[in-house]
């Protein structure tokens, strides 16, 4: 029954071609071989968090008279409720991170020289992507500490030079955050940003396969590694690991839902953003009000903007990534920015 149903299904959907190209998929391995394995990580956990938010919607109201009872509801009423909401809530953070990590390694590597250009600057736009599901997902229960977190956010969005009016207008739905609002962010987190996820997974993972993994310049390749079984059973154990790791700080670290946020209320004090913003944060508020002409706030929006146009341009920059040289310059400015955001990210949190 099983090859009959292979036949039938194969006649259809050439399924050997399929085969055809996992049988031939290899892995180079080398020193360096443990960082391949953080492409199929964040795969596997926005996987986790697609399902997740599916079982999530089905209990989840988004209006702001309701959605902060409907997730009290869920942790509270719904079976493992409580379970799947946290298990989402961390998976959000552990995704970033794993992203980042990921971005991090492929930089260093150089994993970005010619013909991969497409595969890097497809996937700096998946980092966007996932930082946008964090901050639109932020607001989602409708509490407190998200209500003025997200109104820290959308206050910096509204720093930005010419359009900065218009883009705070546009996230919130108006000048002030409002139900408004939070229609607009459940929308863009379920759909939009889903949406746009999938298609460039898509582009980034039909650019991986057509040109193959990077082996970093300079390194010995020590062979391959057969893709099916071999690679694929070890990342399937690191998909178990980061299973056992989401539901053991789902059970041993839940969020904290708080109370519902009151746009008549005051400020609490200390409000922060998540940490994958907090560098961010940090250097707005450590800028003087005024830079020379410029206020700086705007100007440090600026140079922000400035820096995720130069990350997604690195190949182009990089002169010497088609011939394979070392390029210690571009290294060593790497090392710097990673050592300041790290030095930001933890000074804002001890702050």
């Amino acid at each position: 029954m099983k090859n009959t149903i292979y036949t039938w299904l194969d006649e259809r959907l050439h399924l050997h071609k399929v085969k055809s190209v996992v049988d031939k998929k290899e892995v180079p391995v080398h020193k360096h071989t443990i960082w391949y394995y953080l492409g199929g990580m964040t795969l596997f956990l926005f996987i986790v968090q697609f399902v997740t938010g599916i079982l999530l919607l089905f209990y989840y109201r988004a209006s702001a008279e309701e959605a902060f009872e409907s997730v009290q509801y869920i942790m509270n009423e719904v079976y493992f409720g409580w379970l799947i909401h946290n298990i989402h809530s961390w998976g959000s953070n552990l995704l970033i991170a794993v992203v980042v990590l990921h971005m991090v390694s492929v930089f260093f590597m150089r994993a970005y020289r010619k013909p991969r250009e497409i595969t890097w600057i497809s996937g700096v736009i998946l980092l966007f992507i996932a930082l946008g599901f964090g901050f639109t997902g932020y607001l989602l229960p409708w509490n407190e500490l998200a209500y003025f977190a997200t109104a820290v956010g959308t206050e910096m969005a509204g720093s930005v030079p010419i359009i900065g009016q218009w883009l705070l207008e546009f996230l919130r739905g108006g000048p002030d955050i409002t139900g408004a609002t939070l229609n607009r962010f459940f929308a863009i987190h379920v759909w939009v940003l889903p949406a746009s996820f999938l298609l460039f997974v898509v582009l980034h993972l039909h650019q991986v396969q057509l040109h193959g993994m990077s082996i970093p310049p300079s390194v010995e390749s020590k062979g391959s590694l057969k893709f099916y079984p071999d690679f694929l059973l070890r990342d399937a154990a690191g998909w178990l690991i980061a299973i056992g790791v989401l539901a053991a700080l789902a059970a041993l670290f839940p969020w904290e839902l708080g109370e519902k946020a009151d746009p008549l209320a005051p400020a609490p004090p200390g409000i922060k953003p998540e940490w994958y913003f907090m560098f961010m944060f940090q250097v707005l508020k450590i800028l003087p009000a005024t830079i020379g002409p410029i206020a700086g706030d705007v100007l440090g929006v600026v140079v922000f903007g400035i820096g995720a146009l130069l990350l997604i341009m690195i190949p182009f920059i990089d002169k010497k990534a088609g011939v394979g040289a070392p390029n210690p310059t571009l290294k060593w400015i790497g090392i710097i920015v990673v050592i300041f955001i790290i030095a930001m990210t933890i000074w804002g949190e001890l702050d």
